[in-house]
């Protein structure tokens, strides 16, 4: 069970990493998949939509990160659920977004530029430089507003998420029947402690998503 709860937590934390965080500095390039490229909408939550090319390339960043992770135990399995886990993220991102948009959470001038300081894509030598920023951002030809737009909507469901975490309930029993050396043991608390955060956020979504209309085109990511 263990060894399950470690297995998810990986999952879900490597996905919110790669969806989340910036993907635009990362596989950016063309993206031409059959059915569902730049254009077509591959989900609709409510008055928000998924574009293909959003989705394909979040795809493809978390596809690089689970073969590097996996190597040759990357099975086809893997990469046909991979594709459900990175659409079921975007959607849930999304719905994140609109609760806390409708709970008044903003993230502040000072919260976007304090974190576009410390994006590792655009620092040297362990500093923001700003001609690297825009020089980066000229080239996947995005403007500063558009990509601080961006940004302001990642940190604002990042800090919706953590609220939930907060309030996840944690086996407080449970980890403190574990024993054992320390060096063991901390990574199998982290585990417990990751599962049980998952599961907060994934059943308050799954409570909202009841109440809005979702609409998923499937067929255009097959």
């Amino acid at each position: 069970m263990l060894k399950s709860m470690r297995q998810n937590a990986k999952y879900f934390y490597i996905l919110f990493f790669f969806i989340i965080v910036s993907f635009v500095f990362w596989g950016v390039g063309s993206v031409d998949k059959t059915g569902g490229g730049k254009g077509s909408v591959v989900a609709e939550i409510g008055k928000q939509k998924i574009s293909g090319d959003e989705y394909w390339r979040s795809y493809e960043n978390a596809l690089r990160a689970y073969r590097d992770i996996y190597k040759d135990k990357f099975t086809d399995e893997m990469q046909t659920q991979l594709k459900d886990r990175v659409l079921n993220s975007l959607i849930e991102n999304r719905v994140l977004l609109a609760a806390a948009q409708e709970n008044g959470i903003t993230v502040s001038d000072n919260e976007l530029d304090e974190a576009i300081r410390h994006e590792a894509a655009f620092m040297n030598n362990g500093a923001f430089d700003s001609r690297l920023y825009q020089n980066r951002l000229r080239l996947l030809r995005i403007t500063p507003e558009v990509y601080e737009s961006m940004k302001r909507q990642d940190l604002t469901v990042e800090k919706m998420r953590r609220m939930i975490e907060l309030a996840a309930n944690v086996p407080e029993e449970e980890l403190r029947k574990l024993s054992g050396d320390e060096e063991t043991m901390k990574p199998i608390r982290e585990a417990i402690v990751n599962d049980a955060k998952a599961k907060a956020v994934r059943s308050y979504v799954e409570g909202l998503e009841k109440g809005m209309s979702i609409q998923v085109h499937k067929d255009l990511i097959s």
